[in-house]
């Protein structure tokens, strides 16, 4: 059943748009006036209408056209046209457009009602059929919705880590453990867990280990009492509390100290916590969904990761391939990525080449989907014409070891080795070089801070 419909009326008579709006958020109705085409669409690219209310005649503008438009960029909006002047073949035309319902000036606020009450009803029975629809598919368009997905794809890799986080998300209580390279979507999979789930109503709880200062972290995710440490001002709730009944996703765990992951074991084991300083045992039921890009299994030989917290996390392991090894998702994903940021910034959509497609395809994308985003979002940005070519997408073509020779297996010299290189290939454009590592900007500069890596300016 759909709740507070929302009506967006287009005419260019004042009294008419005032008038209709007064009678029908009487009736229950979410209205919202324009009396400009271009206030229209403004409104239409910034929120979502149910039904659109339009008149056929307006100042420089075509009812008829304004439909078709309005058809092509959101076809699920239900129109209804308004007019003084209709005869049969304009009715014939609007409803060819799109329009379904067509109503005479003058007209009785009563023909308005009964024309929207028709088209509720219709908007009712799509819910209906979707929802049938939506049982036999993978992700249904309101979970899509809810977490915003990145997540596109026709690979069989990628159907087969939407089919597996489709089946974890029906047990509750199953702990899952995703892992893949930084920029593959680890986050965005773990959301879809939660909100296919029983828990979906619920706190999703996400925790970045590594950007946690490590003497913050037992107070992060446990919580303190007032006095337990300088600055604890008052008491306070830990993500345990905050996810209680929810999802708690743990992103980077293999960065979690080893003191941490005995006491996360425990609070695991057995469903309670203490807050740093208190003694009262707090219950808590979580699921744990945790996110790695590093190799636990090796972590676990050096001591660095506890085998029984592993047992505890990975009931059911996603692995998520890199999109280097599922090129043939390449253009869905760019075709995703234009048609989100040609809506986020109220531009029109451009056309991609396929030159540019096959130059895509042909990259080694190093820091996966989290770096074609970034590609696409530049690119048009800065494009000049009407359509995306291949000159419009500057790839980081140069291998490492190309660049510059690896004296050291260290992995803390090699990673201030590849964040210097990117740094420079992206003429120390922060933005460009973490897409190019595949992490986030804010967890480059943290990097660049706690290595003390100087950032030279680019002139």
């Amino acid at each position: 059943m759909i709740e507070a419909l929302k009506i967006l009326i287009l005419d260019d008579e004042e009294r008419i748009t005032e008038k209709l709006k007064y009678h029908l958020e009487k009736s229950g109705y979410d209205v919202t006036t324009a009396n400009f085409p271009n206030d229209a669409y403004k409104l239409l690219a910034k929120e979502s209408f149910h039904i659109l209310l339009l008149d056929v005649i307006l100042p420089g503008a075509n009812g008829l056209e304004i439909l078709k438009k309005v058809k092509e960029m959101l076809p699920e909006l239900q129109v209804i046209m308004i007019s003084g002047f209709g005869d049969m073949d304009m009715v014939i035309q609007a409803m060819r457009n799109g329009a379904v319902d067509f109503i005479r000036k003058p007209f009785q606020i009563m023909d308005i009602q009964l024309a929207i009450d028709r088209t509720a009803n219709l908007l009712r029975l799509q819910t209906q059929l979707q929802k049938t629809e939506n049982r036999h598919s993978l992700v249904s368009r309101e979970l899509e919705q809810i977490i915003e997905k990145d997540f596109v794809g026709e690979s069989d890799g990628i159907k087969r880590v939407i089919q597996m986080a489709i089946k974890a998300a029906q047990d509750k209580d199953v702990n899952v453990l995703i892992t893949g390279e930084n920029g593959t979507g680890k986050e965005i999979v773990a959301r879809i867990i939660h909100y296919a789930s029983p828990r979906k109503e619920q706190e999703f709880a996400p925790v970045n280990s590594s950007a946690i200062p490590e003497s913050l972290l037992e107070s992060e995710f446990f919580g303190h009492v007032k006095g337990s440490f300088t600055d604890a001002k008052s008491d306070r709730s830990g993500y345990f509390e905050l996810a209680n009944d929810g999802t708690l996703f743990l992103d980077e765990i293999g960065d979690m100290p080893i003191a941490l992951q005995a006491k996360l074991l425990r609070a695991i084991e057995e469903g309670r916590i203490k807050r740093v300083g208190g003694n009262r045992e707090i219950p808590v039921d979580v699921r744990i969904i945790s996110a790695t890009n590093r190799n636990i299994q090796e972590m676990i030989s050096e001591q660095k990761f506890r085998m029984d917290l592993y047992h505890r996390i990975n009931t059911i392991i996603i692995e998520i391939p890199p999109l280097r090894e599922r090129p043939e998702d390449i253009e869905s994903l760019v075709k995703h990525f234009v048609q989100l940021f040609a809506r986020k910034k109220n531009v029109r959509q451009p056309e991609i080449s396929k030159e540019a497609i096959r130059k895509l395809r042909a990259y080694s994308f190093p820091g996966n989907v989290r770096e074609l985003r970034n590609l696409i979002e530049r690119a048009m940005i800065l494009m000049e014409g009407e359509s995306l070519n291949p000159e419009d997408f500057i790839l980081n073509d140069t291998k490492y070891g190309e660049t510059e020779e690896v004296k050291s297996l260290n992995l803390d010299e090699n990673e201030i080795h590849l964040i210097k290189i990117a740094l420079r290939n992206a003429s120390y454009n922060q933005t460009l070089a973490s897409g190019m590592l595949g992490i986030s900007r804010d967890a480059l500069k943290r990097k660049i801070k706690k290595f003390g890596i100087e950032i030279q300016k680019h002139v």
